[in-house]
């Protein structure tokens, strides 16, 4: 655990998740411009109820991450766990998709199909989970393999085959295996040990903790099914995960943190926080800038039709910044507790934990927004699109994000001695403005849009390095600590490559 390089492992998690972002944007355009509303909202449908079936995935991988950083040898039972789980987890699936399918008069066989992705997304979770607690930059290998191959096989299923949703399906399934060989292959030190049936015991005695802390995120996840139940349409949601693609740019800021939780699991050391919060905030505020003035050419990349969702990015990517900041608040907060260590801990002592409280805080949350949507969805007919209650949709995603976040706030200034630079954050998020209001304006005054990809694309591109560059040159300029940052970055790469 000790090889954790905090900076290091954060920047290089973040790059490989950038990337991702580009290869899963070029995902995307594949199936935008090759599927039709309907059957874009039916993948998108998927992906929400998928959410139900990987909700008991955490029972085996939340401990161990943990047990791994503290080097517990608990690996092989938690692949061979975990891999028995997702029986349970195609159940799941079978049942509430069967059931959603013929709620809302879709293909059920389309939909039925994707149960085929369930064991692997397990498998894949377990050795990340593994990884995480181990050697956290070795994740990146197989982010990328499965990205990359992503675009290979839905080009092969849905551009060449012509195999529409199925083909989308088959491709994520065919994609999986590459990083999941990766994955086991540097986890083999890890998985080699014995079969140790009290970890088992300890996992399904303490199920109801990382199940709890899922279910907030899988009502989240699963906002798309509530609209396609209700409205018995996937229109909207077509429209929506077309918007969440570009919105949730700055969601990938979460990569930067990695590294810090078994870095503090490790060490219980509070500055790797405020040393991961500085990087944090000097990175996402562009990308925040990035989504915003970029949201209308980005999903008119996915598909012309879909413009009209621009103000649902807007929404999206400020609820994005605000959940990857609670997610560094979390997992800072997840480093500190020691509950897990001892032996004795009874079920009062986990249920005041730091691992719980934040999570019942969500659960609340994700009720209120479920409820809210539940009501408004109720109002939409079945044969009429309406772009407003999508982005009302979104707004209320923002709105009750808030809340979480100043109860965050609240908890990290209990439990940590902070001392932010915010004249930093300031000039960071200054520079912004300027410098991507600047380039707003530059492209509603020269950019053409035109309906062929290859031509629109590069017309695009030097805006958007144009933006980027311009705000590091500046804040490299007027902060000293961004100066000390690029320098850091500079040193870290160094270190790594001589």
């Amino acid at each position: 655990m000790s090889n954790i390089r905090v900076t290091y492992s954060g920047l290089i998690s973040l790059a490989s998740n950038l990337v991702s972002v580009i290869t899963g944007l070029i995902f995307v355009i594949i199936v935008t411009r090759s599927l039709t509303p309907e059957e874009f909202g039916v993948w998108g449908l998927i992906s929400g109820l998928l959410a139900y079936a990987v909700i008991i995935s955490p029972i085996v991988c939340y401990w161990s991450t943990r047990e791994t950083a503290r080097g517990e040898e608990s690996g092989k039972t938690a692949v061979s766990t975990n891999s028995m789980l997702s029986l349970l987890g195609v159940t799941i699936y079978l049942i509430i998709s069967y059931f959603v399918a013929r709620q809302s008069n879709f293909d059920e066989s389309v939909i039925l199909l994707a149960v085929i992705l369930i064991p692997v997304i397990f498998l894949n979770d377990i050795l990340i989970a593994i990884i995480r607690g181990w050697k956290t930059h070795i994740l990146n290998y197989g982010l990328l393999s499965f990205e990359i191959s992503k675009i290979v096989f839905v080009t092969i299923f849905i551009y060449f085959w012509d195999l529409g949703v199925t083909g989308a399906i088959f491709a994520v399934f065919v994609s999986y295996l590459p990083s999941i060989i990766i994955l086991f292959m540097y986890s083999i030190p890890q998985i080699k040990n014995k079969f140790n049936s009290e970890y088992v015991k300890k996992w399904f005695k303490l199920f109801w903790i990382p199940t709890y802390r899922q279910l907030p995120n899988t009502i989240l996840l699963t906002d798309v099914v509530i609209f396609s139940v209700i409205t018995g349409s996937v229109i909207g949601v077509a429209y929506f995960t077309a918007a969440r693609t570009i919105g949730y740019l700055v969601d990938h800021t979460r990569a930067i943190s990695q590294a810090m939780y078994p870095k503090i699991l490790e060490s219980g050391k509070q500055e790797y926080l405020q040393e991961n919060l500085m990087l944090f905030f000097f990175l996402s505020l562009p990308l925040v800038g990035l989504s915003i003035i970029f949201s209308e050419a980005g999903l008119y990349i996915l598909n012309p039709i879909y413009v009209i969702a621009s103000p649902v990015v807007i929404f999206l990517s400020l609820k994005s910044f605000l959940t990857a900041l609670n997610s560094n608040f979390f997992l800072g907060l997840q480093g500190l507790e020691k509950v897990d260590v001892n032996k004795k801990s009874t079920f009062k002592d986990y249920a005041k934990s730091k691992i719980m409280l934040h999570p019942t805080f969500q659960l609340i949350r994700s009720g209120i927004y479920f409820a809210s949507l539940a009501i408004i969805f109720s109002f939409q007919t079945n044969d009429v699109f309406n772009i407003d209650l999508i982005s009302l949709w979104a707004l209320i995603g923002l709105l009750v994000e808030l809340p979480l976040t100043w109860y965050m706030i609240h908890m990290v200034k209990k439990e940590f001695t902070l001392n932010l630079q915010w004249s930093s954050i300031i000039k960071y998020f200054l520079t912004c403005l300027g410098t991507f209001g600047l380039t707003y304006l530059l492209i509603q005054e020269f950019l053409v849009f035109n309906e062929e990809i290859l031509i629109f694309l590069p017309n695009l591109l030097p805006f958007a390095i144009f933006a980027i560059v311009l705000y590091f040159l500046i804040t490299i300029i007027v902060d000293n600590r961004a100066r000390k940052l690029a320098k850091k970055i500079i040193s870290e790469l160094n270190s790594k490559f001589r």
